[in-house]
């Protein structure tokens, strides 16, 4: 006689739902993290304690972290200008990165690279960089790397749909199909290349089709859910590490803001920016914990702990010194730091 199977159904369902409840949660506090580091940047940019030029992250926040969320502690990761949210689902403080846009000597880089240039040795963040394709082939340069020195690392690289365009990244997709490179080249399909939109920049609209020219694997989706952008991403990272294979993931996405603090952004409608503002990741996943079962009140405690995170990191840039003229000189004439 056959015994009947133990009702672990119920027990398992309830299990999973707890366990993915906690690790959206996880990711839910690092998406508003970026979302209000980025607001206060804004803020303070307008007040004038941040200059030079601020790429805001503000409605993208998905794509980061679902995609870091698939990755693992030594892996590095590359990108455009565009860096804040990237660096710090990478795990860079907000303290660090602040300081860095107020041009304080506490932040990542001293206070001398600025918006666009966040670098975190700690954490394999290879730099944000300020030409358009430019940091393409210098991902397949850390992946080439990885596979010299099988040390297991996959490289992400992450970039604009502008950037596909530029000879750059036909050089690295090449090459990393031709070597075949633990690599995952993310496409933040954004929609706009600065104030062009995509119908007038790029001749096909998907533009994973670009990997079938060099045999690379593809994917693509829209960054509505970060749990999504993690499993999507994640079988992307998995392909690289066990078989040393690149794929290129285009993710759909959303600006909220300008390309940058100078630009209104009136070439979009309001319509337009309202539809999209619907499918705002971070109300999504908020919904989503609500319905996983998560109180309410569990939700506020969480995002006053990212409130006073976020203003301890203001105070902290606030109050932290300049560059002494002695680290200026060694940046500008010497070209090294001597540390």
């Amino acid at each position: 006689m056959t015994a009947e199977p133990k009702p672990l159904t119920a027990v398992a369902t309830a299990t999973t739902v707890t366990s993915t409840a906690e690790h959206l949660a996880r990711l839910y506090r690092e998406m508003l993290l970026i979302r209000r580091v980025e607001e206060e940047s804004a803020r303070a940019y307008a007040q004038g304690k941040i200059g030079g030029f601020l790429h805001l992250y503000i409605g993208q926040e998905a794509v980061a972290v679902g995609a870091l969320a698939a990755l693992g502690p030594d892996d590095y990761v590359i990108t455009t200008y565009r860096d804040h949210g990237i660096a710090l689902a990478k795990g860079m403080s907000p303290r660090l990165l602040l300081a860095e846009l107020f041009g304080k000597v506490t932040g990542c880089s001293k206070g001398l690279g600025g918006s666009m240039h966040m670098f975190d040795k700690e954490h394999h963040m290879l730099g944000g960089h300020g030409i358009v394709g430019s940091h393409i082939p210098l991902a397949a340069g850390a992946a080439f790397a990885s596979k010299y020195r099988d040390d297991g690392r996959v490289t992400v690289c992450f970039f604009g749909e502008g950037a596909v365009s530029i000879g750059g990244f036909h050089e690295g997709m090449s090459l990393a199909a031709l070597w075949k490179l633990p690599i995952v080249f993310i496409c933040e399909n954004n929609e706009y290349a600065m104030g062009t939109p995509l119908a007038r920049s790029i001749s096909v609209e998907d533009v994973s089709l670009k990997a079938l020219a060099y045999g690379v694997e593809r994917d693509r989706f829209f960054a509505d859910d970060v749990l999504e952008v993690e499993r999507r991403v994640g079988e992307a990272v998995k392909r690289a590490r066990q078989h040393n294979l690149p794929t290129l993931v285009e993710v759909r996405t959303y600006r909220f803001r300008g390309h940058s603090m100078s630009d209104p952004a009136k070439y979009r409608t309001k319509a337009e920016e309202d539809e999209h503002k619907q499918r705002d990741p971070l109300l999504r996943a908020r919904a989503a914990l609500l319905e996983y079962g998560t109180p309410e009140a569990q939700l506020a405690e969480l995002e006053q702990a990212v409130e006073h995170e976020v203003a301890d990191a203001l105070q902290f840039a606030a109050e932290s010194a300049e560059p002494e003229l002695r680290e200026l000189e060694m940046a500008t004439y010497k070209g090294a730091f001597a540390y």
